[in-house]
């Protein structure tokens, strides 16, 4: 039988699901190394901090994230929300018009971004 520890970003999200923050810190600090350039991994993190309410340290690992992929439309949802947070609105535009490029669909978005450029 394979154990969790055989899926390292499985353990991740099962201690994120059962509320256990600081273990999860810890394990992907561990990980961290193995799966720099792992987008889900990086992301994972970033949902860490962003659940824990750390502005900053979300906005690291997502900007990693989009290194490695600049349309990933997850992460540049969350980046969206960061940058609101801040009030940031040249930003939080920026990131409203790529997630357009991929998904037109957005409507959610397209409404930020219609309030924000006042049409």
């Amino acid at each position: 039988m394979v154990g969790l520890f055989s899926y390292p970003k499985r353990k991740l999200r099962k201690l994120i699901k059962e509320g256990e923050f600081e273990e999860a810190i810890s394990l992907g600090n561990s990980m961290e190394e193995k799966y720099q350039y792992d987008p889900d991994f990086i992301f994972i993190m970033a949902s860490i901090f962003y659940i824990l309410q750390d502005p900053k340290k979300t906005l690291q690992y997502v900007d990693r994230v989009l290194a490695i992929n600049e349309y990933d439309t997850e992460a540049l949802g969350l980046k969206l929300r960061i940058h609101q947070h801040f009030k940031e609105n040249d930003k939080v535009i920026e990131c409203c018009k790529k997630i357009l490029e991929v998904n037109s669909d957005a409507f959610d978005v397209r409404d930020i971004l219609n309030e924000l450029e006042g049409k």
